[in-house]
């Protein structure tokens, strides 16, 4: 059921719509913690570090699949605000044309080099033929990831955000059990993990696709619809590479914090991986909160709301804020007792690592609302090459630590890499946002009229908003 976020209450509407939203991502990491936590306690120590040194390197791939995707449904959803339905299948086709070709290029270049980029990674001799079993098979599924993804994207982008919730929550409770199947049984070790993974992302995938076109006629296009556009394919890039990109550039930061962390040994490596699942179940209210600011910006954009913007931004930061408190508050009195789903009592310094990633990283979840919500809000207007900027700073804030702090400072060190992103992110991002978002009527139709161009670059709008 699509759902128009240009009239009523936009607290209402933000609450409504990332709700479901929030249970995907809920089931989404449940199923990685499933992988992590049953690759930990039957695999051992080694294993986990294994699976876990590949997190930044799988991130940076397939984060820029999420990314372009996301991105792909922007122009959707300006189509959708406008009412402009046969644009919005035109683009829709095009984003599938152009989703195939990215993953099949992807798919080849990433297994080929996985090997190389985990050497260069100084990934441990102990537990790099692991840690490159598991990612390969990751890798050889990109197709399915695009699949997901951007079938889920471009319902979202019509307001639906329950639908691909519950394809996922099927493919959540498949990847448990083949987890265990291949795991347990089989004796598979990580590649089982991350062959359970594939095959549940490619279920949801499917099922999502075969749904839509079933239940939305809204997305049955016709013989001129489906033609290969070089105009609508020029726009979705502009929109979908950026914020892929975006995605990426963050993610080498990653990359090379990861590095450092490499280098300080498996219980550190492991740490490091425990804290991260842990830390990224907490952070799913925050990544609906910025998915359903994407879909609230444009919608309202190809509507031409624009006073419907800031509002929407100072309700979803009052959101933000009240959970990143309660988040710190539960993190900090059961930390420790969480790391204990990953590692044996006996672990005692894997434990108390895991503890201070946690309580140092949701001490600055407020900077970290601010990112995810300010970031996606953008980028659904049409701003996309704006939050590439943004990523460019968080890149830097963790490559500084990786390079510079961990080795004096050891494995606390890198705890503080994400929050000093963070930082550096919103320090980007809160002077420019008065450039993006008009205030509460204040000329809206006028900064409509710059909004919807995202070719312009940054430096343009604004000189244009101060005129």
């Amino acid at each position: 059921m699509t759902k128009d976020m240009t009239n009523g209450s936009p607290m209402k509407l933000i609450l409504g719509f990332s709700i479901p939203l929030l249970f995907g991502y809920l089931f989404q990491q449940f199923y990685n913690l499933v992988d992590t936590l049953i690759v930990g306690r039957f695999l051992g120590v080694d294993a986990l570090a294994a699976v876990g040194s590949t997190g930044s390197l799988n991130f940076l791939i397939i984060g820029f699949c999420m990314g372009v995707c996301n991105g792909f449904a922007i122009p959707l959803a300006h189509k959708f605000g406008a009412g402009d339905y046969r644009g919005l299948r035109a683009f829709m086709v095009n984003a599938i044309y152009l989703s195939a070709i990215f993953a099949v290029v992807m798919t080849a270049v990433t297994v080929v080099f996985c090997r190389p980029i985990l050497e260069l990674m100084r990934t441990p001799d102990n537990i790099i033929d692991g840690a490159y079993l598991y990612i390969v098979i990751i890798f050889a599924g990109i197709p399915a990831t695009y699949l997901y993804n951007l079938i889920s994207a471009i319902i979202r982008s019509m307001g639906d955000s329950k639908t691909p919730v519950v394809f996922l929550v099927i493919s959540s409770v498949m990847n448990i059990a083949l987890d265990l199947v291949f795991i347990i049984n089989l004796h598979l070790g990580v590649a089982g993990a991350s062959l359970a993974t594939v095959i549940s992302q490619a279920v949801s995938g499917i099922g999502c696709l075969i749904y839509s076109w079933k239940k939305f006629e809204i997305l049955h296009p016709d013989a001129e619809e489906r033609r290969w556009n070089s105009s609508y394919m020029k726009t979705l890039c502009g929109m979908g590479v950026p914020m892929g990109l975006q995605y990426s550039i963050t993610a080498i930061g990653s990359v090379i914090l990861q590095s450092a962390v490499n280098t300080l040994g498996s219980n550190a490596v492991a740490s490091m991986t425990a804290g991260s699942k842990i830390g990224m179940f907490f952070c799913c209210p925050f990544d609906a909160m910025g998915s359903t600011m994407a879909t609230y910006g444009g919608q309202n954009v190809g509507a031409k709301k624009m006073d419907r913007i800031s509002k929407g931004l100072k309700a979803c930061s009052i959101l933000g804020i009240g959970y990143a408190i309660l988040a710190f508050v539960i993190l900090a009195l059961t930390g420790r007792n969480l790391a204990l789903f990953f590692v044996e009592r006996a672990e005692v310094e894997v434990i108390g690592n895991v503890y201070l990633f946690l309580l140092i990283n949701s001490a600055f979840y407020i900077p970290l609302a601010f990112v995810n919500i300010v970031r996606f809000l953008i980028q659904g207007m049409g701003y996309s090459k704006f939050a590439i900027l943004a990523g460019v700073c968080e890149m830097a804030a963790r490559t500084l630590v990786g390079f510079a702090l961990v080795p004096l400072f050891g494995f606390p060190a890198a705890c503080f890499a994400s929050p000093v992103a963070w930082i550096f992110a919103d320090a980007f991002f809160v002077p420019g946002v008065p450039a993006c978002v008009p205030e509460d009527g204040k000329d809206a139709e006028r900064e409509h009229t710059i909004v919807v161009l995202p070719e312009q670059n940054v430096s343009t709008m604004i000189d244009n908003n101060r005129k």
